[in-house]
């Protein structure tokens, strides 16, 4: 059986992890990025790491590596730009670290790299297209289509968290007005919920965050919706409403088998996927929902490893 080196490379911490053609995860580790030690430094803390891996399991050296990254990436070789921190632009990642390694390589952008995942070795395994849509402080998505990821001509392709929802609406973290991204991500629900509660404290999640406003999490939420609370209930509407909204759209122009719900939002479970799948009605074509099938993902935090592997099967 064949084995694979996957690597999430993060802003804070880096994911990696040896991995068979199965989709087994045999071997794993996470380590401090230390960007700021330039990126050959840290190209080089992670190759030591993924050999350590390969020994400690007595594994014959692998073949392959796959790097998912936190920006677009072209031709799953070189990075427009690292989101998360300085490096150079237009660098060749791949180059970099096949000199290093001596091993193929390939890059992705991390959010494609988790919907990668989903496709061949989880939610949507099996289905020929889907889209996995990571809903968390930000979200994030990526587009699976007859085998092949849709990255577009710049590696922006499958940003879904960008995309317009309300003509120059609020500003999104991009600097551009009316994203998605600003309406239905888990923070911009946090942020609805705070300017509500300012004018309305009579009512169960102000309680349970005992008046709090900078504690609240989406989480508590859907914990208060729970138990009952009109005022959360509410905002699981708003909430739900704007990701019918979005995913209807993707629904309409790409009109795939499946859609995977993954990121901390997809915590909530049948909370939030009901009223999304009733909701759709309203922003999709009729045949777009035919025989769709609407997941919460399975991978959790081995999707990045596992997406990354997935570049190669």
């Amino acid at each position: 059986m064949k084995h694979y080196i996957g690597i999430d490379l993060g802003g804070t911490n880096t994911k990696i992890g040896v991995v068979d053609s199965e989709g087994n995860l045999i071997n794993s580790k996470i380590i401090k990025t230390h960007s700021h030690q330039n990126v050959n430094k840290t190209l080089e803390r992670i190759w030591e790491t993924a050999k350590k891996l390969i020994l400690e399991k007595e594994i014959p050296l692998f073949s392959v590596v796959g790097i998912g990254i936190p920006g677009p990436v072209k031709n799953q070789s070189t990075v427009g730009f690292f989101a998360n921190f300085d490096w150079e632009r237009n660098l060749n990642l791949k180059e970099k670290m096949e000199k290093l390694s001596g091993i193929e390589t390939r890059i992705e952008n991390d959010a494609n790299i988790i919907a990668q995942g989903e496709a061949i070795f989880g939610a949507a395994k099996g289905k020929k297209s889907s889209i996995t849509i990571a809903i968390g402080t930000g979200i994030g998505g990526g587009i699976f289509y007859n085998g092949n990821l849709i990255s577009g001509m710049s590696g922006v392709g499958g940003e879904i968290g960008h995309m317009k929802v309300v003509k120059d609406g609020k500003t999104c973290g991009c600097g551009q007005n009316g994203c998605f991204e600003a309406y239905a991500s888990a923070s911009s629900l946090v942020k609805e919920a705070q300017e509500r509660l300012k004018l309305n404290e009579d009512n169960l999640l102000f309680k349970e965050i005992n008046g709090n406003l900078g504690e609240l999490e989406a989480k508590n939420i859907f914990d208060a919706a729970r138990k009952g609370d009109e005022f959360s209930k509410d905002l699981i509407e708003y909430e739900s409403d704007y990701l019918a909204l979005g995913i209807g759209n993707l629904l309409n122009i790409i009109n795939p088998e499946c859609i995977v719900i993954s990121g901390g939002m997809s915590l909530a479970g049948d909370e939030i996927l009901l009223p999304i799948k009733e909701k759709l009605k309203k922003y999709t074509m009729p045949p777009a929902l035919e025989n769709l099938e609407i997941k919460v993902g399975v991978l959790g935090n081995e999707a990045g490893i596992k997406g990354a592997v997935a570049l190669f099967i």
